[in-house]
């Protein structure tokens, strides 16, 4: 029994059956309240006429022995005395008017009405401010003799008989409310409140499920068969939370694809351009070029390919080729340079950009005598015969993107120029350098001058052979 009545209070803890049965509460008391209302008027009305039925009997009985027995009038008003000097008598006074209202005699108190307040009418009814008299007027036609009398009553002890009845009425209204509360109560919290709490949890468990990737849940509140609208509403929630599975599942299975895609597009935009130009492109910027007031521009050119693929197939070619300019890559990777472009059997590196450095000549020096060990390597595991030729210069550039198909990164700048007109005007198996980038690299490195030679473009120009590393040094 303790814990059946606990269960109720448990349900009354719940805010949505609070709001309910306090509602329910509230309106049982305002009906009980306007029924209430006319119930005491009806009530006090039937006390007072009970009290006019009285004095009213007393009368007429004395009307009746004055028409009988009784010739003086001077009777009538004696038995009226009479009447009003009872102990127990509910009449405290009566006022007499002969039939043209002249006031014949007073006995007793008072009433408050006299005859021009009942202005033709047979009977008026007044009751004081105070509740404790009521007046009655009976007029002469009504009484059936020559008097009007008005008579006042006592009505002090219908108040309490009043209180009483209200007592009555409340302690009803309270014990049917207390009734239909408590058992809307248990209503409510079986067919009601307990489902929803487990809905409730459910729903908490869901977003737990989903939020860790769970799937096959099992939830509580399924459990209870129900043929209404809140089972219709778990059903539906556990069809929402499988569609949502579903969902976030193929979502899920979609991102992967679309991360492992992105990753290789990022990996494909990263072989085309350096990380930081890569980055400002993803931003939309327009004009992506920047200027560089000191870098290393190294070109390279394989000699003797040309003739090389008049003699084997292409796609055997293409492999050689690949294989030679796949090493060169490692040595970019090695060296932290950035590879610009590769046109035919030609390489083009630069040291120093886009992210600047201060030992950009001598990162180029050491990948280019790296490119020469490479070569000699290839051609000993190919018994090949290719020679390598390169041409490296230092000076400001302008670095950037241009285009908007095919689009690369490339340096524009008569630094890169004569850095080409180093390559060209090389010899195989020897790395020329401008006078300027010797200056970067006399400390470090073994340097020949080769002299003043003629250059294409820009005249005659004091170069040197980069011959090897000083006490083999490397960076």
């Amino acid at each position: 029994m303790f814990i059946k009545i606990s269960g109720l209070f448990c349900f009354y803890r719940a805010r949505l059956s609070r709001k309910i049965v306090l509602w329910i509460f509230a309106s049982i008391l305002v009906i009980e309240a306007v029924i209430l209302i006319p119930s005491y008027k009806r009530r006090e009305d039937e006390l007072l006429h009970q009290l006019e039925d009285v004095s009213g009997a007393i009368f007429n009985s004395i009307v009746r022995l004055t028409q009988t027995t009784m010739k003086s009038d001077g009777m009538f008003q004696e038995k009226v005395k009479t009447l009003t000097q009872t102990q127990d008598s509910v009449v405290l006074g009566v006022t007499i008017y002969d039939y043209q209202g002249k006031l014949i005699e007073t006995i007793g108190e008072a009433p408050e009405i006299d005859f021009d307040d009942l202005k033709n009418k047979d009977i008026l009814r007044v009751r004081s401010r105070d509740g404790k008299r009521y007046d009655v007027a009976l007029s002469a036609d009504y009484l059936g003799i020559n008097y009007t009398l008005i008579a006042r009553h006592d009505t002090s002890n219908i108040q309490p008989k009043l209180y009483a009845f209200i007592g009555r009425i409340a302690v009803l209204v309270i014990v049917i409310s207390l009734f239909v509360t408590l058992v809307t109560m248990l209503v409510l919290g079986v067919c009601l409140i307990s489902p929803v709490l487990r809905l409730r949890d459910d729903l908490i468990a869901a977003g737990e499920a989903l939020s860790k990737n769970g799937n096959g849940v099992k939830f509580y509140s399924l459990s209870v068969q129900r043929q209404d609208e809140l089972g219709e509403v778990m059903v539906a929630f556990n069809e929402m939370f499988n569609r949502v599975s579903r969902e976030i599942e193929k979502r899920k299975q979609t991102e992967k694809v679309l991360s492992a895609e992105q990753k290789k597009s990022e990996r494909l935009l990263l072989n085309i351009l350096p990380k930081p130009i890569a980055e400002k492109l993803k931003e939309e910027q327009e004009n992506i070029a920047e200027s560089f007031a000191e870098v290393t521009i190294l070109f390279a050119d394989l000699v003797g390919f040309t003739q090389l693929s008049e003699n084997i197939p292409p796609t055997q070619l293409v492999n050689l080729l690949n294989e030679i300019f796949s090493c060169f890559d490692e040595l970019t990777d090695r060296y932290c340079l950035e590879k610009i472009k590769t046109i035919g059997d030609a390489y083009m590196v630069v040291g120093g950009l886009p992210n600047p450095r201060q030992d950009h000549a001598e990162a180029i020096a050491e990948m280019a005598l790296d490119m020469q060990q490479a070569i000699a390597d290839f051609n000993q595991k190919n018994n090949m015969q290719l020679s390598i030729r390169i041409g490296i210069n230092t000076g400001p550039v302008v670095a950037g993107v241009i285009g908007r198909k095919k689009f690369i990164y490339d340096l524009w700048g008569d630094a890169v120029n004569t850095a080409s007109r180093m390559e060209s005007h090389g010899v195989p198996n020897a790395i020329q350098v401008t006078e300027k980038t010797s200056n970067y690299l006399k400390e470090k490195y073994i340097l020949n001058p080769r002299g003043t030679i003629m250059i294409k473009g820009k005249g005659r120009m004091n170069t040197y052979f980069l011959i090897d590393r000083n006490n083999r040094r490397s960076i």
